[in-house]
């Protein structure tokens, strides 16, 4: 299996403590693990969250909602939990 080393959430410092508020997941407290990933290179986790950030937002021809089902039927044909 493999590992991938990152920073435990409760560990931030510096740059990479700015981004926890950005990446938090406030339903459970914690980091997910897709921008968790990124906490050995806070420049790509900002990088990676802004385009979320970006895709996500609602337009004048999707609204946020439509957004999201988009996303689930995506993640579910992927069979990915994100």
């Amino acid at each position: 299996m493999a590992r991938i080393t990152v920073v435990p959430d409760d560990e931030w410092e510096g740059e990479l403590a700015e981004m926890y508020s950005r990446v938090v997941d406030r339903t459970w407290g914690r980091v997910d693990n897709i921008l968790g990933v990124h906490s050995l290179n806070p420049r790509g986790m900002a990088a990676h969250q802004s385009l979320y950030e970006s895709a996500m937002s609602g337009t004048a021809t999707l609204r946020k909602v439509e957004r999201e089902l988009i996303a689930l039927v995506v993640s579910l044909t992927n069979d990915c939990h994100y």
